[in-house]
C-alpha cells in the first residue's frame, strides 16, 4: 500500500468523522450563535477577548499542536509498526480526542471561561477540584520540563544531518536564531494590531513571509547565537515567565497567529511529499507485541506514547484556560475544539510519514525531532531544490523547535491560572506569585538534571497528559448528567483511556522504583506517578459517589 492511498483514506475518516459526527455533537450540545460568550460578557483586553474564529483557529492550533503530535507517533512507529499507530490516531481522534476537545471547550464556554478544575470543583465538589488541580499543575510541570529540555537541545545542535554536513553555519544557533526572530516578529505584530489596527489580510501578508525570512536570517547570523543547553533552557524559561504575564494581544495571539501558519506550510509540505514525492514504505506495519524495556508492551504503552496525535488531556487545559477566553460565538467550538484536534491527528499522519519512507538502518540514533526535521526538509527540497537543502532542513528543526515553544509558555500561562484559582489570587502580584510557583520546579530540573533527561520525562508526560483527558471526560460526563443528557458519547471513550493509563502509570510507578535508589530521575518520577494514581482515584470516587447520589433523584445514566 502507498503513502498516498494511506494519506487519502486517513484524511476520509477525520473529514467524515467532522462533518457527522462533530455535527451530531453539535447538535446535542445545542450550541446557541446568539448566546453572549465570555469573551463578550468580560472582553478586558488581557485575557478575555472575542477573537475571528480563523484567528483562533490558528492560535489554538499552534498551542495545542506541539512535539507531542510529532515525537510520540515517531517513537511508537519504531516500535511497534506504522499500522498500529495509525488506525489509533485515526479512529481515537475521531471518537475521543476531537471528542474531548470539542466538550472542554463548551463546557468552559458555558461555565464562564473558567478552568476543568474549577468546572470539577463545581459539579464534583470541593476537595475534587483541589485534587484535579493537583494533577494538573503537576501534568504542567512535566510538559514545561521535557519540552524546554528538548527545545534547548536543538538550539545547540540543530539535527544530526546539519551537524555532520559541510555548512557555513552554526546549525544549532541558526535554529536559536530563527526562533527567537519569529518570537521578535510576533511582538511586532500584535503591536502593529492593537495600535495600528490594519486589515487582517495585510498582517498576513506582510509577517508570514517574514517568519519564512526568519529562517534564511538564522543561518545568517548563527555563530551570534551559540549556548549550551542548559542556558537555553533557563532562557526558555524566563521567557515563559513573561510570556504568561504579558497582555494576550501582545504575544499569545500573534505568536499563535503565526505559528499557525507554519503548522500549515508543514503541513502543505508533507502533502507534497506524500503524493509527488515518490517515496515508498520502508517500514513494517507491524513490528511486535513487546519491543522491549520499561515501555515495550504494545497495550498500553502505544496509546501513552503517541499521546497527543489521537488524545491530549493538555488540550483541555488549553480549550479551558485561553481558548475560551476568545470564543466570539458558541458555533465557533466546533471549527476551533473538534475541527483543531483533527488538524492535529493530520500532523501526527505527517510525522508519520517521515519515519516510514526511512529504512531502520538509516534512523539509527536519530531523535524524532531530528527524523521530523529531516523529513519535512526533504519535502521542502522537492520545492526549492537540492542545492538549498540546508535552509530546508533548517526550517524542518526550526518548525518542530516553535511547536514546542509555543506549547511551553502556553503551558506556564495554563499553570500561573491554576494557581491563581486554586488560591483565588485574581490581583497582579497573584499571577506574578503564580508564575514564580509554576516554573520554580522546572528551573530546578533544568539547572541539576543530567543532559537529554527529557527522555526520562517524556513517558510519564505521555501517561499523566491522557489520564488528564480521562479525568477531563470524566467531570464532563457527570456535567452532563446532572444536566439529563446523553453521556454514552463521554463515558465510554473515558473508562477505555482511564484503564489504559491507570494500567499505564502503575507499570511506570513500579519501573521506576526499581532503579530510584541509584537515580534520583526514576525516584521523582516514580513519586509523581504514584500521586497521580492516587488523585485519579479519588476523582473517580468522588465522581462515583457524586453520582449515585443524584441517581436518587434524576433518571439514571443514559
Amino acid at each position: 500500500m502507498q503513502l498516498a492511498l494511506i494519506a487519502i483514506i486517513f484524511l476520509a475518516v477525520i473529514g467524515i468523522g467532522y462533518w457527522l459526527y462533530g455535527s451530531w455533537i453539535s447538535r446535542l450540545m445545542g450550541l446557541d450563535p446568539d448566546a453572549t460568550t465570555p469573551a463578550n460578557a468580560v472582553n478586558d483586553g488581557i485575557d478575555y477577548v472575542p477573537t475571528r474564529p480563523f484567528y483562533l483557529f490558528g492560535q489554538h492550533f499552534a498551542a495545542i499542536a506541539a512535539a507531542g503530535p510529532i515525537a510520540g507517533p515517531i517513537i511508537a512507529c519504531q516500535a511497534f509498526g506504522w499500522l498500529p499507530c495509525l488506525l489509533w490516531i485515526g479512529l481515537g481522534v475521531v471518537l475521543i480526542g476531537a471528542v474531548h476537545d470539542f466538550l472542554a471547550l463548551a463546557a468552559s464556554v458555558r461555565h464562564g471561561a473558567r478552568s476543568i478544575a474549577d468546572i470539577t470543583r463545581e459539579h464534583l465538589g470541593p476537595r475534587a477540584g483541589i485534587a484535579m488541580m493537583a494533577f494538573i499543575w503537576l501534568a504542567l510541570v512535566y510538559v514545561i520540563v521535557a519540552f524546554a529540555d528538548i527545545t534547548s537541545s536543538s538550539f545547540v545542535t540543530g539535527t544530526e544531518e546539519m551537524a555532520s554536513a559541510a555548512i557555513n553555519f552554526h546549525p544549532g544557533g541558526a535554529v536559536a536564531a530563527a526562533s527567537i526572530f519569529y518570537l521578535l516578529l510576533a511582538v511586532i505584530m500584535g503591536f502593529v494590531q492593537k495600535f495600528l489596527n490594519p486589515p487582517l489580510w495585510l498582517v498576513t501578508v506582510i509577517f508570514v513571509p517574514a517568519t519564512f525570512g526568519a529562517v534564511w536570517l538564522g543561518t545568517q547570523v548563527s555563530t551570534h547565537f551559540v549556548m549550551n543547553a542548559k542556558w537555553w533552557a533557563l532562557l526558555i524559561l524566563v521567557y515563559c515567565a513573561v510570556a504568561s504575564m504579558v497582555p494576550m494581544w501582545s504575544l499569545l495571539q500573534p505568536r499563535g497567529y503565526l505559528g499557525g501558519y507554519v503548522l500549515y506550510f508543514a503541513l502543505a509540505l508533507g502533502v507534497i511529499g506524500v503524493f509527488f514525492g515518490g517515496y515508498t514504505i520502508k517500514q513494517p506495519a507491524f513490528k511486535t507485541w513487546n519491543a522491549g524495556g520499561m515501555t515495550g508492551m504494545l497495550f498500553p504503552f502505544l496509546f501513552v506514547t503517541i499521546a497527543c496525535g489521537a488524545c491530549s488531556g493538555f488540550h483541555g487545559l488549553v480549550c479551558s484556560g485561553t481558548t475560551s477566553k476568545q470564543i466570539d460565538r458558541e458555533t465557533h467550538i466546533r471549527a476551533v475544539g473538534y475541527g483543531g484536534m483533527l488538524a492535529e491527528a493530520f500532523v501526527a499522519l505527517i510525522a508519520m510519514v517521515t519515519v516510514m519512507k526511512v529504512s531502520q538502518a538509516d534512523l539509527t540514533g536519530l531523535k524524532p525531532g531530528t527524523i521530523y526535521g529531516n523529513g519535512v526538509g526533504d519535502f521542502l527540497t522537492l520545492v526549492i531544490g537540492e542545492k538549498h537543502r540546508n535552509y530546508a532542513i533548517t526550517f524542518g528543526a526550526m518548525a518542530f523547535s516553535t511547536f514546542v515553544f509555543d506549547t511551553v509558555d502556553v503551558s506556564t500561562r495554563l499553570g500561573r491560572y491554576i494557581v491563581q484559582e486554586l488560591f483565588r489570587w485574581q490581583s497582579r502580584l497573584g499571577a506574578l506569585v503564580g508564575t514564580v510557583m509554576t516554573i520554580a520546579m522546572p528551573v530546578y530540573f533544568v539547572s541539576f538534571a543530567p543532559a537529554g533527561s527529557w527522555v526520562k520525562f517524556w513517558t510519564l508526560f505521555g501517561a499523566s497528559n491522557q489520564l488528564l483527558a480521562a479525568l477531563t471526560l470524566l467531570s464532563i460526563t457527570v456535567w452532563l448528567h446532572q444536566r439529563r443528557q446523553h453521556v454514552a458519547f463521554t463515558l465510554w471513550p473515558m473508562l477505555f483511556v482511564l484503564v489504559t493509563t491507570l494500567y499505564a502509570l502503575v507499570k511506570l510507578t513500579i519501573a521506576n522504583f526499581a532503579t530510584a535508589t541509584h537515580d534520583p530521575v526514576a525516584m521523582v518520577n516514580g513519586v509523581t506517578s504514584a500521586s497521580l494514581i492516587v488523585l485519579a482515584l479519588y476523582l473517580v470516587m468522588r465522581a462515583i459517589v457524586r453520582v449515585r447520589g443524584e441517581g436518587r433523584r434524576q433518571p439514571a445514566l443514559a
